[in-house]
């Protein structure tokens, strides 16, 4: 090969390594409310398994029954979208109109209710990986876009939750002992075409990634390490519950029916960092949309102003305080961010929620939305109750995509040293 073939090539794969841009998650405008994948109903984790039959349900605001659009884009280990034709991924078509969709009923916030379920008359996806579903206008543009990962069960992992073996941390993080095991697959070269993604709580976008095997014994990928796979063990999550929207329940202080909308406001929450650990029972993060005068909470659930309110008195950094939690996906962005009234010494944040029992945190991040686990609102406790999820990548020296072979869970509950 000649210099000037040479120079061609790598101009093409610079090319080519430009326009190979990460899909990043396109955050929903301000009509746009309540997104979750859904498995009858219930709201989960957007991990399932390959064949699986899940939706994305969402609520427009604007209850002007608008026509929207979805688009499935197959992407890599890194939310790279994958050198694939979109025939190799999808069986059918995507670019279809949301004909599922229904008008709220009996409700003080009018809003249009929207499903797209997966797979349906049109699409079905054919091969396990990393996927965006983005949400289109009329114009074929992205309102907003979620992550959704399937797998397939090829492997298996035995994982153990661990104090850290960091002195420093002990009191503070969570460790991952992990094992993947496979009858059906012999791995070649792990070290390389093996991939793992943890998760905490099922927050797809504060992964940790790029762990190579620790050592291997035969087939079996060991990952005992002391540092590479802590987490920072946070604290129980706050919750609040407002099923019957006119009452005043679990810490909610009241309720003021006097405005267009019902408005919710909760009790003052102390920030916990000082305080000892008190375990609550939550469901990490999760959300339920529920009223109890209903029978189809989907389109007859009301929506509130629920007004939270934090006391952080020794809060100091140069940073910011989000309300976060799978009702909102984490999103630090300024509807969710806090306000610090001089007058009541507090911080303070109005978010419009769909009515139910709703699971929320306190974060801080920068300016640039980059999370401070270790300073946490909360603090960090080790004997927080959290789940954990592991997924494990693979791509063969021939293939061309990452598939995800295998799924494993754990929970802290039993935390060993």
């Amino acid at each position: 090969m000649n210099k000037s073939v040479l120079c061609i090539f790598f101009i093409v794969f610079k090319v080519v390594t430009l326009w190979a841009q990460v899909e990043n998650e396109v955050v929903p405008p301000y009509n746009i409310k309540t997104i979750s994948f859904t498995q009858n109903t219930a709201n989960l984790i957007p991990i399932f398994k390959l064949g699986e039959s899940f939706a994305l349900d969402f609520d427009d605001l604007f209850g002007n029954e608008a026509n929207y659009y979805y688009e499935i884009v197959h992407c890599d280990y890194n939310w790279i979208p994958s050198d694939i034709a979109k025939n190799e991924y999808m069986q059918g078509f995507d670019g279809q109109r949301i004909q599922d969709y229904t008008n709220s009923f009996n409700t003080l916030q009018l809003y249009s209710h929207y499903k797209v379920a997966i797979p349906n008359q049109f699409t079905q996806l054919k091969i396990s990986g990393n996927y965006m579903l983005k949400i289109l206008n009329e114009d074929k543009e992205v309102v907003f876009s979620r992550k959704f990962i399937l797998y397939e069960d090829l492997v298996t992992l035995s994982i153990a939750v661990k104090r850290a073996r960091t002195i420093a941390n002990i009191e503070t993080k969570q460790n991952l002992d992990f094992t993947i095991k496979s009858n059906t697959i012999t791995f070649q070269n792990p070290s390389k075409n093996i991939k793992v993604l943890l998760l905490q709580n099922g927050q797809v976008n504060n992964p940790i990634k790029n762990v190579a095997p620790q050592y291997t014994i035969g087939n079996d990928l060991i990952y005992k390490y002391d540092t590479e796979t802590q987490f920072w063990a946070g604290n129980e999550y706050l919750y609040f519950e407002n099923k019957d929207i006119r009452a005043a329940n679990n810490n909610v202080s009241h309720v003021d029916t006097n405005s267009a909308i019902y408005s919710t406001y909760l009790y003052t929450s102390d920030a916990r960092a000082n305080f000892p650990y008190n375990f609550t029972q939550d469901v990490n993060g999760n959300f339920v949309v529920k009223n109890i005068n209903a029978t189809n909470n989907a389109v007859e659930a009301d929506y509130a102003w629920v007004y939270f309110s934090l006391s952080a008195p020794t809060f100091r950094l140069n940073k910011d305080i989000y309300v976060g939690g799978m009702f909102n996906n984490y999103n630090q962005t300024p509807e969710y961010k806090m306000e610090y009234n001089t007058k009541k010494a507090v911080y303070e944040k109005a978010i419009l929620i769909k009515q139910g029992f709703t699971n929320f945190q306190y974060s801080i991040a920068d300016s640039k939305g980059v999370l401070d686990p270790e300073n946490a609102i909360n603090g960090n406790f080790y004997q927080t109750e959290n789940d954990y999820t592991i997924l494990v990548y693979y791509r063969e020296n021939t293939d061309r995509y990452d598939r995800v072979i295998g799924k494993g869970v754990a929970n802290s509950v039993n935390i060993t040293n």
